[in-house]
């Protein structure tokens, strides 16, 4: 969905803790006069929302791109260092996604913090409006920082605008900024409004956001003696947004081109019931992102064979590995809603064994390319020009959240399953009561089935990699050869559990600032 963009680019430039500090220049503006009009004050949150849309954080397509770092898929061309990442082979001067990750949610938070220094001087806009801006901004602000302590540990907490003594910060204990976060969503989660307009963070999204966190807190990553008060603090969490004013439910609508699962995933389904906040594409400035070309053409987001073989039959049974001759009708639908196979019909023909030469397979999810021939519209859609937005929090998510948690308190029962992976599995399209009904309470058991409900339900948007991480499974899984879609071995991956689970303070970063040392584990 296009968007309007503003951008003030004298006052919300490049922001990082080393290299790009945004500070003001006095010789062309003055700070406080520059906010007293309304413009500026939109044009000032809509850079905080524009941050979204740089590549290090869900720009492109960074989301597909965080699949081809396991067992999803492939990525021949190593777009933003995602493949070097797969290998186990990073180091604090890879630069790609490590570099950028990094900066660009210093950027994000550079831009969040000047609004809410200032915003307070704007002359034009009512009271209500500024505190609502401000919620907005301290929103975003969280967001930018789940980023940082997701995937490099400690980060210097910056809560004030752009300044020279930011420069030379040391890292804050990660256990602060995550303090920090779940303070601010509490908080938010009281202040903002129930119901927003698309791509406007909400109470319901707070609360969202706040489960996710607690999540990764509780997961053997960060939770190795599995202390139950914090899977208690993630399920409770899980369970406030399900409990919640904001009326989130599943999307179930089918469309012209099929599930409502596919569905979901079109422009028909943006802003649905299930979405709980999204990025909302403007295609403007290079600021967008690019899924329809990789679908396509490039192939960066290349399915493989453990991928194909992961989705169980439609009885919910596991299934022979190895198929050539696959029939989506026996296979969990979310597979026909998501993979391009040899033999599918794709773009108005059938897909040939070397139509897409990196795996024999490419992705449909988040295109608007399906079995149809496209219109000479869709045919040109390019880069950064994806019309249909991302969702970074739907209620799916929210359910398996719930049932993971859950399940590992030893609480889920019938009830909790017909809240959470039953209707999930029913909206993909399961309709055998074997693959519905709750198999007993086997915590093992359940485990596994959650597990495979998260991968086989968000396979394209970004999820898996933590999955894998948080759970400390990458190192079983993304240890190996990675296969082709006609079993031929592409390279041999590795990861080292006593590295590769945290990423490296960017180099480039280190070198304008020493007191980011030392460094994570082994880099």
């Amino acid at each position: 969905m296009k968007r309007i963009q503003i951008i003030i680019p004298v006052l919300l430039g490049a922001f990082c803790t080393g290299c790009d500090l945004d500070i003001e220049p006095q010789d062309r503006y003055d700070q406080q006069t520059f906010w007293y009009s309304a413009k500026a004050a939109e044009g000032g949150l809509t850079g905080c929302y524009n941050a979204l849309l740089e590549n290090g954080i869900y720009g492109r397509a960074a989301v597909y791109w965080e699949d081809d770092a396991t067992p999803n898929g492939y990525n021949f061309s190593n777009d933003d260092s995602w493949t070097t990442i797969a290998n186990g082979a990073q180091t604090a001067t890879s630069g790609g996604i490590i570099a950028n990750r990094w900066s660009h949610a210093y950027k994000g938070i550079g831009r969040c913090n000047t609004l809410l220094d200032n915003i307070d001087l704007n002359r034009e806009l009512d009271k209500s409006v500024i505190e609502e801006y401000k919620n907005q901004a301290r929103f975003l602000r969280v967001l930018f920082y789940y980023m940082l302590t997701t995937y490099y540990g400690d980060c210097p907490l910056i809560t004030t605008t752009p300044a020279m003594e930011h420069k030379s910060l040391p890292r804050t204990p990660r256990t602060e900024v995550v303090s920090f976060m779940l303070g601010e969503l509490e908080q938010l989660s009281k202040v903002l409004p129930p119901k927003a307009e698309p791509g406007r963070p909400t109470s319901g999204a707070a609360l969202a956001l706040k489960a996710r966190i607690l999540l990764f807190e509780a997961s053997p990553l960060l939770n190795p003696g599995h202390d139950d008060q914090k899977w208690r603090d993630a399920a409770d969490a899980a369970r406030a947004v399900m409990d919640c004013d904001s009326d989130y439910e599943l999307f179930t609508a089918p469309g012209q081109i099929g599930s409502a699962y596919r569905n979901l995933f079109l422009e028909s389904g943006e802003n649905s019931s299930e979405c709980i906040f999204s990025v909302q594409c403007m295609n403007q400035n290079k600021l967008g992102l690019s899924f329809e070309l990789i679908a396509r053409q490039y192939g960066t987001m290349a399915p493989l064979r453990d991928l194909i073989d992961f989705y169980c039959d439609r009885d919910g049974n596991a299934r022979t590995p190895g198929e050539q001759r696959l029939d989506p009708s026996k296979i969990d639908p979310r597979f026909g809603a998501t993979i391009v196979y040899p033999g599918c019909k794709f773009m108005g023909s059938t897909v040939t064994a070397t139509q897409f030469q990196q795996t024999g397979c490419t992705i449909k999810k988040y295109t608007v390319y399906d079995e149809h021939t496209p219109t000479a519209a869709e045919k040109s859609i390019g880069d950064t020009e994806s019309p249909i937005d991302y969702m970074i929090l739907r209620y799916a998510d929210i359910l398996l959240m719930y049932a993971e948690a859950k399940n590992e308190l030893n609480e889920l029962d019938e009830t909790v399953w017909n809240e959470t992976v039953r209707p999930i599995r029913t909206r993909a399209g399961f309709t055998a009561e074997s693959a519905l009904e709750f198999p007993g309470k086997d915590q093992e058991k359940l485990r596994a089935v959650i597990r495979y409900e998260r991968r086989a339900e968000f396979v394209g948007e970004g999820y898996y990699y933590n999955d894998l991480r948080r759970w400390r499974e990458a190192e079983n899984v993304n240890n190996g050869p990675i296969r082709k879609f006609n079993n031929d071995v592409i390279l041999v991956r590795s990861f080292e559990p006593s590295r590769d689970y945290w990423w490296p303070v960017p180099q480039g970063e280190i070198d304008l600032n020493r007191n980011l040392l030392p460094n994570n584990p082994n880099y």
